[in-house]
């Protein structure tokens, strides 16, 4: 495990993530919004002041206490040994982009027409065998969605790569960046696979039809919140 504890505390944010709606509604609207405030305030926390960062992170985990105690994520919670080593200086980052997901409204959030977990993983998508056999052992992996499945392994949504070729979309890795799909792989995929009405259609299905701008517009407004 990364010294750093960023490792716990991006599992616990994608966990949050993956099940945002039954975070709201298991917290109610008061608790909901204490914990978009608490993740405010540890994205606000120099990275560098580590006693601070450790305190602000256990306020997050103090508020999902509240969740149902058979809810997933508050079963992540009660597992971790927050008193281990703190968490890292990305914390922040995860938690500045989940402050902005989990501050959308609902019928604009990425799994608000296509979230769970099975329909994202049966779009067409590429195995990492695939993946590996197209590319090469420099497989280019990084900013790229990888969706684990715990039966077929993981795979790789098609709509990233080109058809002539296949080499990724330059804009598709530009707006995984923005939606941070390292820590929220389902929630950037199903931005991409769900009905926008911004740009009028599935993201996925408008790449090389509307300019990339757009496409970078829409997502940007999402990850800041607009």
């Amino acid at each position: 495990m990364d010294e750093s504890g960023d490792e716990p505390a991006e599992e616990l944010f994608t966990l949050i993530a993956a099940h945002r709606t039954t975070v709201r509604e298991g917290l109610g609207d008061e608790r909901y919004a204490l914990l978009l405030a608490r993740l405010d305030a540890l994205a606000a926390v120099p990275c560098g002041d580590t006693m601070a960062v450790r305190r602000a992170y256990r306020y997050v985990c103090h508020v999902l206490l509240d969740l149902p105690y058979d809810h997933p994520v508050r079963d992540a919670v009660g597992a971790l040994r927050l008193t281990a080593a703190p968490p890292g200086p990305r914390v922040a980052v995860g938690a500045r982009e989940l402050t902005a997901l989990l501050s959308a409204p609902p019928s604009a959030q990425p799994g608000a027409a296509l979230g769970t977990t099975d329909e994202l993983l049966g779009a067409a998508a590429l195995s990492a065998d695939e993946v590996r056999a197209r590319f090469g052992a420099e497989a280019p992996a990084r900013g790229l969605i990888r969706l684990p499945d715990p039966v077929g392994g993981d795979r790789y949504p098609q709509f990233q790569f080109r058809e002539d070729g296949g080499s990724p979309h330059e804009v598709v890795l530009e707006i995984n960046r923005l939606l941070l799909a390292d820590l929220d792989p389902w929630g950037a995929a199903a931005w991409w696979l769900s009905g926008n009405t911004w740009l009028g259609g599935t993201p996925a299905s408008l790449l090389g039809q509307l300019p990339d701008e757009r496409l970078v517009a829409a997502a940007t407004a999402l990850a800041e919140g607009d």
